[in-house]
């Protein structure tokens, strides 16, 4: 396992996905994974604790929709910790940081921004216009 520097950032003059970077983004996204568990975790617990037992129809029903968007967060951070454990799945394969489509570095700064990103920037605006189109359809 390699130590990072404490202060170590990436940067365009390094060799792209070096081994530095790629511990980097490695931890980052175990970091980011341990987040969203640990949320998960309070989720469950707010949630496991019970009907609801507010008399007030208008405070039974504040208190459901609290739950409903409790329920679409978990959701959504369950899907994003598959994601993040898709990158590193290709971190251990020597894939991560490169286009799944072109093959291309998907370039520090937008892996920085979404470190689960899986195509370019331009591969990207590609899937995104071809499936504008056949949305309009």
């Amino acid at each position: 396992m390699l130590t990072l520097p404490p202060d170590y950032a990436p940067s365009e003059k390094e060799e792209f996905m070096n081994p530095l970077q790629v511990e980097y983004f490695r931890q980052k996204l175990v970091k980011w994974r341990g987040e969203l568990l640990k949320e998960a975790g309070g989720t469950l617990a707010s949630l496991s604790e019970g009907g609801i037992h507010e008399a007030d129809v208008t405070d039974r029903a504040s208190v459901e929709t609290d739950r409903a968007l409790e329920l679409r967060t978990r959701d959504r951070a369950r899907k994003l910790i598959g994601k993040i454990n898709q990158a590193l799945l290709r971190i251990e394969n020597n894939a991560y940081g490169y286009c799944e489509e072109t093959g291309e570095p998907i370039g520090l700064k937008r892996l920085e921004a979404r470190p689960i990103a899986t195509l370019s920037i331009e591969a990207q605006e590609r899937h995104e216009r071809m499936e504008k189109i056949h949305r309009d359809d």
